[in-house]
């Protein structure tokens, strides 16, 4: 286990350079980059609000600004190109951004007037907090569900929530989101919740308990939205993982030994079944964390991780947005690393080392 270990931990290395490779070469081929823009605002008159102040070599899309810089001296785009770090050979500014980020050194955003890694720090809370809620949630609801459905398969009630499994996986978490708000944050119809933030306006003022209210109350539209798609596809998991190990033999000898249904069921099948469901945990955290919070935060105006890379990638704020993909692609190979890991702690008979 250990030189599957050490092998995997190693792969890391390239996998990551290999994703920050292929979006880098990406934003080389996408106009309006932090130089464009600057020429822009220059010819626009705008010559003050233009930032030549931050340095981030080694980021961003290259940005010659040939259809901008009518009018404009040389010599300021040269300054600008060399203010963003674009004055360097597109190579050059790839190893100089690696070699800053596997020392975690994330440089200054383009547009706001802070480190990178404060940044994210700083919008981190919200769509942690969402992630954890919503991952605790589906599993409180799928497991129990996904268990009922196996030992009642193909009864009514398997049926009828077969349905509801089946309209939630359909439906995308996003457009739910977009009902949610419709029909109850001052939509067309009722304003039962608060459509934007994760506090009120008077939230340091409040009692504990009422901010623990103020807090639920403004999590409760985008947690659902969050959860649709997930409790779907961990409920049929469960289930599926369940029945299969409930129509095996082991159990059928149990049965046989006069084992009551309770005991084979949680003395038993428990085990074998919850090894692929624990051992996916790490997995599922992430794909809510890092995929569902982009347009989930966009949708409910939530300050965090994924609403300041949408706002990133609309900016072209190149420190910001290679910043969080290389957090977040280095956070997802080591959670897929610590699911292989958990499949060998929850059951020591399984091994990779012949992989």
């Amino acid at each position: 286990m250990l030189q599957y270990f050490t092998r995997r931990l190693l792969l890391i290395i390239p996998t990551l350079i290999g994703i920050m490779l292929i979006n880098f070469m990406i934003t080389q081929f996408t106009p309006g980059g932090p130089v464009d823009q600057a020429l822009y605002k220059l010819q626009s008159g705008q010559s003050d609000q233009v930032n030549v102040g931050s340095t981030n070599e080694g980021v961003g899309a290259t940005s010659d600004g040939k259809s901008l810089n009518q009018g404009i001296p040389p010599e300021i785009i040269a300054e600008i190109k060399a203010r963003y770090g674009f004055d360097k050979p597109a190579y050059v500014r790839f190893f100089n951004m690696m070699g800053n980020y596997f020392t975690f050194d994330f440089g200054d955003s383009f547009y706001r007037d802070i480190s990178v890694i404060d940044l994210i720090i700083e919008k981190l809370p919200v769509s942690l907090s969402l992630g954890l809620w919503s991952t605790l949630l589906i599993y409180c609801i799928s497991i129990p569900l996904g268990i009922k459905k196996a030992i009642t398969h193909n009864s009514r009630f398997d049926v009828w929530t077969s349905g509801i499994i089946i309209v939630g996986y359909a439906v995308p978490g996003f457009l739910f989101g977009m009902l949610l708000i419709v029909l109850f944050a001052g939509g067309s119809f009722l304003d039962w919740f608060p459509l934007r933030g994760l506090t009120s306006d008077n939230f340091d003022e409040l009692s504990m308990l009422g901010k623990i209210k103020d807090y639920f109350w403004h999590l409760a539209l985008p947690l659902m939205a969050y959860t649709i798609g997930g409790f779907a596809t961990l409920t049929m998991l469960t289930k599926n993982s369940f029945l299969d190990e409930i129509n095996k033999l082991y159990t059928t000898t149990a049965k046989a030994k006069g084992l009551s249904s309770q005991r084979i069921l949680y003395g038993h099948v428990f085990r074998n079944a919850m090894l692929i469901i624990i051992a996916g945990f790490p997995a599922a955290f992430v794909s809510i964390f890092f995929t569902g919070s982009l347009i989930i935060e966009v949708i409910f105006s939530l300050d965090g991780i994924g609403f300041l890379s949408y706002e990133a990638i609309i900016k072209r704020d190149y420190p910001v947005v290679f910043g969080t993909l290389y957090i977040f692609t280095l956070s997802g190979l080591i959670l897929k690393l610590v699911s292989d890991l958990t499949y060998h702690w929850v059951d020591p008979r399984i091994s990779f080392e012949g992989r």
